[in-house]
């Protein structure tokens, strides 16, 4: 599909603001007005629909913005629980405390990096998560596991959408959390999720490949982290 429309803007609507192509509401792919509780995100979403150029496809790729709110919209406020449940799931595995053995640098690595984050969800949640080394798995305790999934539930549907993206793309909720509570920038997020791998790119090398991989993560928590900002109406990104 190509750029139909001429104009983007947003207005005010029930339940929040809107975004308007051409002066009428955009709604999402299961028909819902797109409709989000602050003008700051409505403004966001906006100005992604007015930089798709003219005669070009319109690819969801290019709307980070927009498909977060969409799925929030169309199927996290359906399958809450279920959103929920897939989200907080990944503290029992969580990438934070699974450390590596050696070298030494990168086990330094991982503990300067990981650790106080480790710390900030014992202090934030009381979820103190216990910390492996190798491969062999880390049965965490319940009561820890029990307080993260009352963090991920306290959030809105439309947060739940970026929050589950961030865990899914990290591997770690507590790095979620941390980017959605502003205690983590996107940036540090980004280098704490690929922590291994940017370790051994340093070492190694990095291939074409994998610099492609590393670019859409980065866009993809770059986006989560702007959406859950500007849901709080917290203007960055240029906003």
């Amino acid at each position: 599909m190509k750029r139909f429309y001429k104009e983007t803007g947003v207005g005010a609507g029930e339940g929040g603001w809107q975004v308007l192509l051409d002066g009428r509401p955009m709604r999402t792919p299961a028909k819902a007005i797109l409709t989000v509780p602050t003008q700051a995100l409505a403004q966001a979403i906006a100005a992604e629909w007015q930089a798709v150029p003219e005669q070009v496809e319109i690819n969801v790729a290019h709307l980070p913005l927009t498909r977060l709110a969409a799925t929030g919209l169309d199927r996290v406020t359906s399958q809450r629980a279920q959103v929920i449940d897939d989200t907080a799931k990944y503290a029992a595995s969580d990438l934070l405390c699974y450390r590596a053995t050696d070298p030494e640098t990168l086990v330094k690595r991982q503990a300067d990096l990981w650790q106080p984050l480790l710390d900030w969800a014992a202090e934030r949640y009381g979820a103190r998560l216990a910390v492996g080394s190798g491969a062999s798995f880390v049965t965490q305790p319940s009561e820890a596991l029990s307080a993260l999934r009352s963090a991920v539930a306290a959030h809105s549907d439309l947060a739940l959408s970026a929050l589950y993206n961030l865990t899914h793309i990290a591997g770690s909720v507590v790095i979620a959390l941390a980017v959605a509570e502003g205690r983590l920038p996107a940036a540090d997020a980004y280098a704490a999720a690929q922590l291994d791998e940017l370790f051994q790119i340093e070492r190694w090398g990095e291939d074409a490949l994998a610099a492609q991989r590393l670019a859409g993560v980065r866009n993809d928590i770059d986006a989560c982290a702007r959406f859950l900002a500007l849901l709080e109406d917290k203007r960055l990104g240029g906003q």
